[in-house]
């Protein structure tokens, strides 16, 4: 199973859009702490390529990544990462 951000050369069938989302709340003395994205970003790839496994698929190709901080006033901030692509199976 592979991601992609670019397209795939080979003959291949779409088999739909697959997404993911991951958040993570970031405690009042570590609300700078951005560093901590990039577990969310190999939670967000590893439920990618578990979706698409279990569709059938042999990758995920065209993926795009989007971040937000989501502020609440009552409770620390969330860093959210979600990503979606679209699932292939080659064609043998």
């Amino acid at each position: 199973m592979f991601l992609s951000t670019e397209g795939f050369p080979q003959a291949h069938r779409i088999l739909g859009i697959v997404n993911a989302t991951s958040h993570l709340a970031m405690p009042s003395e570590a609300i700078d702490s951005f560093e901590s994205m990039d577990q969310l970003f190999s939670d967000v790839q590893e439920k990618l390529r578990q979706r698409a496994s279990e569709k059938g698929a042999d990758g995920v190709v065209e993926v795009r990544f989007t971040t937000n901080v989501a502020n609440m006033q009552v409770a620390p901030k969330f860093l959210v990462l979600t990503a979606y692509g679209t699932m292939i199976q080659f064609i043998k």
